[in-house]
């Protein structure tokens, strides 16, 4: 196993069955990104938005949204496991298992569990990795397990999409 330090972007060839991808960056959880998160995904549950209400629930709080929580899972890993993806083909086995709270901050890793070339697109190939969040404490709120279709080192697709100035390059 590879535990592999903090880069934008992977191709197929970056990865390997049984690596590791502790992924950079955390998201402490304001009560704004909860609310607007709920409101937009037309979430009448009020354990997310009235303080008043979830204060009498068994956690006594408001409770994260757990599309946000998923939400923010998968934009974490996306710098490592689908920076240069073209597909995500699915996601499997979502469990949730640890509430998160207004203020905790969640960080996300992934493990490559299989891969393969793909049978139709020879610039790319699929990786099935399993991804768990953890709050601060290091309890784990999330997990699944997502297969992606990623580019290949060579593949055209992903390259050359900055555009040229139409007034020359920039000089100093």
């Amino acid at each position: 196993m590879t535990v592999h330090e903090a880069q934008i972007g992977r191709y197929y060839e970056d990865f390997a069955v049984g690596d590791v991808f502790r992924h950079p960056f955390g998201r402490t959880i304001g009560e704004t990104d909860n609310t607007w998160f709920t409101l937009l995904t037309l979430n009448t549950n009020q354990n997310h938005f009235n303080a008043d209400f979830a204060g009498r629930s068994p956690s006594g709080k408001i409770i994260v949204n757990s599309g946000l929580t998923v939400a923010l899972v998968l934009g974490l890993s996306v710098i490592d496991v689908s920076q240069n993806a073209l597909l995500n083909l699915g996601w499997t086995d979502i469990r949730l298992t640890h509430p998160v709270f207004v203020g905790d901050t969640v960080y996300a890793e992934s493990l490559i569990t299989e891969m393969r070339e793909s049978a139709s697109r020879p610039y790319a190939g699929i990786v099935t990795a399993r991804t768990r969040g953890l709050n601060q404490d290091g309890d784990e709120v999330v997990s699944w397990t997502r297969t992606v279709m990623v580019y290949k080192r060579d593949a055209p697709h992903d390259k050359g999409y900055f555009p040229e100035a139409k007034n020359g390059p920039l000089t100093a």
